[in-house]
């Protein structure tokens, strides 16, 4: 089963794709696009294995990230640890842009890969890549610093669960669309044995 998606909002445009195990009702992973005028949170979760125990670790992380957006990334990774002790525990990147200073500040537990295509860059090239620490939210969660980068105009963010190639950043297009980019990704490089995301954010700039 695989759905896709995208949105527009003043400073960014965004698409995403997801797919679940054949057999399944609905995926283990999920995500959060939440924005207002002066920031944006994104994050990616993937709960551990797939089926219905691995949507519902995703789900509580999902709303308790939305509950409490205006923590820091690192507050966010430890109330999700909270909230997740009695599930299966899920892994998880975030990321928090400020459209005014072009500033993002992102995490990684787990293996959820994060990487920032330039505008105008040549195709699959990946400029910055997201710092993963191991460890599984819920259950084993490492100590986790958030770093930075700072975003112009037209550069992507892509953040994709495991059920994703990760020979994807290999043929990245810092023209395609972000919907056209998150289903391709997912056409291309689906693995079929795991439940996967793709998450597409063009970031456009304040002045937009």
């Amino acid at each position: 089963m695989a759905a896709s998606t995208n949105g527009k909002v003043k400073f960014m445009d965004y698409g995403f794709a997801v797919a679940s195990v054949d057999g399944q009702r609905e995926s283990g992973d999920t995500h959060v696009v939440q924005y207002g005028e002066d920031s944006a949170l994104i994050a990616v979760i993937d709960g551990i294995g797939h089926g219905d125990s691995a949507a519902a670790a995703a789900q509580t992380a999902s709303e308790a990230i939305q509950s409490h957006s205006a923590e820091t990334l690192e507050t966010l990774v430890q109330i999700c640890h909270d909230e997740l002790r009695s599930t299966r525990g899920a892994v998880m990147s975030l990321a928090s842009i400020d459209p005014h200073t072009g500033q993002m500040w992102w995490l990684g537990v787990g293996n959820v890969q994060g990487i920032v295509q330039r505008a105008r860059s040549a195709m699959g090239t990946a400029q910055e890549v997201l710092l993963l620490r191991a460890g599984v939210v819920g259950a084993q969660r490492p100590v986790v610093h958030s770093t930075s980068v700072t975003l112009k105009a037209g550069d992507t963010i892509v953040f994709a669960t495991d059920g994703v190639q990760s020979e994807f950043v290999r043929d990245l297009s810092a023209i395609e669309t972000p919907q056209r980019c998150a289903d391709r990704i997912m056409k291309q490089h689906f693995r079929g044995n795991d439940d996967a995301l793709v998450l597409v954010v063009r970031f456009l700039g304040n002045n937009t």
